[in-house]
């Protein structure tokens, strides 16, 4: 395989190719992914990242069946926030959101207790223009933010706080967001992931707290591993926000985050976050038939705004 990268600036993702020696066929790919397991670990840990390109991946099964040969133990989705569709198997659509629309760096799942280790994505279409997904490395992240702020995520931890609806309103339902219609199951989900909860009128209230700096695994390293920029209400924009508390209250807003002790975390606080985002931030272009393996507690993921149709699917291991 030949590796590279985007430019000499630029670290994630490292970009893997096939040689005339290894060329480019699935059942190729599947053999290689299978036996070098421990060459991809290895620099998974080192830059976070790993783009293989110009391979025949034709169909949602084929990623399937390539991430199943890196990690053969994938997840669902039960719990998530993102609005996504189920595929094939554990096979994902990636967040669905409107096209005009960045979406933020995150984590996946970071806003749980439990959350996957890697995370797949396949470019089954590349969009006419735009649709970059922008990466950032959770250290790099860290060391960026005002270490006064570090500390305060760190000591308090963050809590995620939702009201999920019964099939009605703003955001997922809370049986869009378990996979189930059993309230039995989900209750349940929620005892085994350290989520608080309790049944209303209007759906499902669940309040999860979270540490807002973990270290990695493996390598013991402090990375920056929170949501609390996306649930926090500034996120929804001053309109927005003013909308929501009319109409809602701060108490039944569809997602919110705090503090773990409850204080509130301020604006100027998550702008500091945001900043650190964007000044560590790299992207690359899809191209059809791309298969992107990250390590998500290494590095955060996102989207830029596209035209055209864009259709990347995601599948997650423990």
């Amino acid at each position: 395989m030949k590796t590279s990268f985007f430019n000499e600036d630029q670290s994630l993702p490292l970009v893997i190719e096939p040689t005339a020696a290894t060329g480019s066929n699935l059942a190729g790919l599947l053999q290689w992914a299978a036996d070098e397991h421990e060459w991809i670990e290895v620099r998974l840990l080192q830059y976070g990242a790993v783009l293989l390109r110009g391979f025949d991946v034709e169909t949602p099964q084929d990623f399937e069946r390539f991430c199943k040969a890196i990690d053969p133990h994938l997840l669902n989705y039960a719990g998530g926030d993102s609005p996504r569709e189920a595929i094939t198997g554990k096979v994902y659509t990636s967040t669905t959101y409107p096209a005009h629309l960045e979406i933020p760096l995150h984590n996946e799942l970071s806003y749980r207790l439990q959350w996957p280790r890697k995370l797949f994505f396949y470019c089954h279409e590349a969009p006419r223009e735009g649709g970059a997904t922008n990466l950032a490395d959770s250290r790099r992240i860290l060391q960026a933010i005002d270490p006064e702020i570090r500390q305060q995520f760190a000591d308090k931890q963050v809590a995620y706080t939702q009201n999920l609806h019964d099939g009605w309103g703003l955001g997922k339902s809370w049986q869009e967001t378990f996979e189930t219609d059993d309230r039995n199951r989900v209750e349940e989900h929620c005892r085994k992931n350290g989520i608080e909860f309790r049944w209303t009128d209007q759906g499902l209230w669940t309040r999860t707290v979270c540490p807002g700096i973990i270290e990695h695994p493996e390598t013991g390293e402090p990375v920056w591993f929170n949501q609390a920029d996306l649930w926090h209400l500034s996120s929804r924009g001053r309109v927005n926000q003013e909308k929501l508390l009319e109409v809602m209250g701060e108490d039944g807003l569809p997602s919110n985050a705090t503090y773990g002790d409850g204080t509130p975390i301020t604006t100027d606080e998550l702008e500091v976050v945001r900043r650190a985002y964007r000044e560590t931030e790299a992207s690359f272009p899809w191209q059809r038939g791309d298969l992107l393996v990250l390590d998500n507690v290494l590095v955060a993921h996102g989207r830029k705004p596209f035209q055209g149709q864009r259709r990347v699917l995601v599948a997650m291991s423990s």
